[in-house]
């Protein structure tokens, strides 16, 4: 039953590739049909109705956050003057990877992903998009329960909501340091091979804002975040201020933005079929993990090990599979004990899940709608197989090893 999530991912990766407008026609067709069989399975075979709910629920909390801030971000407009240095790019990026802390790497991708475009688009290339994902909708958000989605679940499991921080600060800094450097490196050869004229080039006193209203709907987003009880609150709030910011913002922010709803509507669809048919892998990896990873696992095999699942699965679960396993090989039933007796094991599945889900477009929500967007501006961006070969192993899995060697490698 693994098997209609092998071939949705094969249809991800290669129909863009192979057959572009064919797959742009009836991508939804081929998502939804596998997702139906892998319910079809659960619910008339397995009778397993609880576990069909409660991924029905994960789903349509994921989409009322990722749709909800994607509506409020569109109704933001930051002005830009197109044709920025490399150096004020570095600086846009470190002050995205900030902001993900606060608003969630969802949040801080959809406000500053058109932006970012328009700044750099008279020299735009697929590594501008490629880059902003690695930090912005991923890397970023590593500091808070808010920033990424395992990093919420693993707070409303009882890991504080400080310690995320006091304990990987210093990871922040290595993984988005390196990566900004690497960015630097890339974008400078591609400023002097496409100079901008001076007249063009962007500068701090051409930036504007416009859309303050939507603020208000952000707090009362980010505020529903904390929302556990009743069922459905956290949800409809959500919801409720996605309608609020699409009707109260003028239109002609909406035309600055070039908004419409083809990403989240793209998104929506992929992930019925990812999240229905990743059901039996996730069952799989809870069932097997604790055989997998052996008595006394090290914080290096957690860090790989949620890493690269996270990178072909949705990373919040993962998360939650593999801090279940280390409940098992603990033998402790406590988080407060397992906070005491392996806090260097939770960190590496806490950094394993975030960084590594900026590896592939669908190891985290923001990333599919990041290409959506620069898609839908007519911006050059790598497939799915295009995303790992060109950009994943060159430049991100260098990242990965040396964070791998300074802080979970065991002596």
């Amino acid at each position: 039953m693994i098997l209609p999530f092998v071939l949705l991912l094969a249809a991800i990766a290669l129909g863009p590739l192979v057959a572009r407008k064919l797959w742009g026609r009836h991508y939804p067709k081929i998502s939804l049909l596998l997702g139906a069989v892998t319910l079809g399975y659960y619910l008339f075979v397995l009778h397993d109705y609880s576990h069909v709910g409660h991924v029905a629920h994960e789903y349509l909390s994921f989409i009322a956050l990722v749709g909800s801030l994607f509506v409020v971000s569109g109704g933001i407009h930051i002005r830009v003057k197109s044709g920025a240095s490399p150096g004020l790019n570095v600086l846009f990026l470190f002050a995205g990877a900030v902001i993900a802390n606060f608003l969630g790497t969802t949040g801080a991708a959809m406000l500053m992903i058109r932006p970012w475009l328009r700044m750099n688009q008279p020299r735009i290339a697929a590594y501008h998009v490629v880059f902003f994902i690695f930090i912005v909708a991923n890397i970023g958000g590593c500091l808070t329960p808010i920033g990424d989605p395992p990093l919420f679940l693993g707070y409303l499991s009882g890991v504080p909501f400080w310690w995320v921080i006091q304990n990987a600060w210093p990871i922040w800094l290595v993984g988005v340091g390196l990566l900004l450097a690497i960015f630097y490196g890339i974008d400078r050869l591609n400023y002097h091979r496409n100079p901008v004229p001076q007249a063009s080039a962007a500068s701090i006193d051409g930036w504007g804002f416009a859309g303050g209203i939507n603020l208000i709907f952000l707090a009362v987003i980010l505020g529903a975040v904390f929302v556990d009880k009743p069922t459905g609150v956290r949800e409809a709030l959500m919801l409720g201020a996605g309608i609020g910011s699409y009707f109260s913002t003028a239109r002609k922010i909406h035309a600055a933005n070039d908004f419409n709803f083809h990403p989240i509507q793209e998104v929506a669809i992929l992930f019925i079929g990812i999240f229905a048919t990743m059901m039996p892998a996730l069952d799989w990896l809870n069932a097997n993990a604790r055989e997998l990873l052996g008595q006394n696992p090290s914080a290096g095999t957690f860090f790989w090990g949620t890493g690269v699942l996270s990178s072909l699965l949705d990373n919040a679960p993962t998360y939650l599979g593999f801090l279940s396993a280390l409940f098992g090989t603990s033998g402790t039933t406590h988080i407060d004990d397992l906070l005491q007796q392996h806090s260097r094991n939770i960190l590496a599945i806490s950094i394993g899940a975030v960084f590594f889900g900026a590896a592939t477009y669908i190891g985290n929500g923001p990333n599919f709608m990041v290409k959506a967007v620069a898609d839908q501006n007519q911006v050059p961006a790598v497939g799915f197989l295009g995303f790992i070969f060109k950009y994943t192993l060159p430049s991100l899995l260098p990242v990965l090893l040396i964070i791998w060697l300074i802080f979970f490698l065991d002596n």
